[in-house]
């Protein structure tokens, strides 16, 4: 047999699928893994490229693989598909990265550590309550609806709906009815308490973080987001520029030229969404704050003055994620507009 040099991984719960090919690209073999069989077949070989897909348990895989001396590539999916020949299958996944391999301009997802994963996951728990608590108020706003109780929408006007909620023993709402909306108030008090506990837990070490204090510092930046730009982004030196970051954040323009005609559409809105809508939010806070009580910078100015809200809206989202970028491979502090600045504009 010649020597392996690359080996396409298909991940999967049980059943993995391995095929290696030679420094020519000859199939080598295409075979099935159990779960127990995985890390015994790797420590037999010799040192090589690993490559698998980014998903579900693959930094796991990628941090075990490379303890046994392989150099492991975890590629995103959707570079992958377009190797995969006719139907899809175990055996064809595998080939397709192993043949996705081979791209020198496919840029690999930088395996995380245990740390950085359990950082994702505290955020990620966050935003599957906030998520439970949304749902369980909309329950109770549609519940109450039918009895004729209404109040503004949004979580800010919880407490109005709350307060619309008549006495137990109210003629209006039957026995059954307010059992059920008492039981949902219980639910939302819960994962309103959840939510601030992990919000404690970010806002302390947020405190004890360089980069984080340094990030809040920016305009629209507060520790949540810059909690999820470290969770997220462990070594943002991978990009090559700024403008590499904002778009794998899905914050430019998605081309779509030909013929010499280049035409810009809407944002890609690839990459992460939950870190894209927290930079959005953000900006949307720099131009109220702006509108409101005014703002040194004559490009925020003027960029309000000519473009609709929410394009000026994602305009500030793609400037900050450059900023970003630039704090975190640069290192300083960021500094605003002064007025020679703004003179020299």
């Amino acid at each position: 047999m010649n020597e392996i040099a690359t080996i396409g991984l298909d991940l999967a719960k049980q059943v993995f699928q391995a095929h290696g090919a030679d420094a020519q690209g000859a199939t080598l073999f295409n075979r099935k893994l159990r779960r127990a069989e995985l890390l015994p077949f790797f420590k037999k070989l010799p040192p090589c490229i690993v490559g698998m897909e980014a998903c579900g348990s693959a930094h796991h895989w990628a941090r075990e693989i490379s303890a046994l001396g392989h150099e492991v590539r975890i590629l995103p999916a959707q570079y992958v598909k377009p190797f995969v020949t006719r139907g899809k299958t175990d055996a064809g996944d595998a080939i397709a990265i192993t043949q996705a391999m081979k791209r020198p301009d496919i840029r690999s997802v930088p395996v995380k550590t245990a740390a950085q994963q359990g950082a994702t996951m505290v955020l990620r728990t966050r935003t599957f309550f906030v998520r439970q608590r949304a749902n369980a108020v909309n329950a109770l706003r549609s519940h109450m609806a039918e009895f004729g109780l209404v109040a503004d929408r949004g979580i800010g006007n919880f407490g109005k709906l709350v307060a619309v909620l008549p006495e137990r023993g109210d003629a209006r709402i039957p026995p059954a009815a307010r059992l059920m909306l008492d039981e949902i108030l219980a639910e939302i008090e819960t994962l309103t308490t959840r939510i601030q506990r992990i919000d404690d837990q970010i806002a302390a070490y947020a405190k004890q973080d360089e980069d984080i204090r340094r990030l809040t510092a920016i305009p629209g930046i507060r520790a949540l987001t810059a909690s999820m730009i470290r969770a997220h982004v462990p070594d943002p030196g991978c990009f090559k520029s700024a403008r590499h970051f904002s778009a794998w954040l899905g914050l430019t323009p998605k081309p779509n030229s030909s013929g010499g005609k280049l035409r810009l559409g809407k944002i890609s809105k690839m990459g992460n969404g939950e870190l894209r809508s927290l930079l959005y939010i953000g900006a949307m806070g720099v131009i109220n704050a702006a509108r409101r009580w005014g703002t040194r910078s004559g490009w925020l100015r003027r960029l309000i003055e000519r473009r609709p809200l929410k394009v000026a809206a994602i305009a500030v989202a793609n400037k900050t994620a450059r900023v970003v970028w630039a704090l975190l491979t640069k290192g300083g502090s960021y500094r605003g507009p002064t007025e020679l600045q703004e003179i020299n504009i």
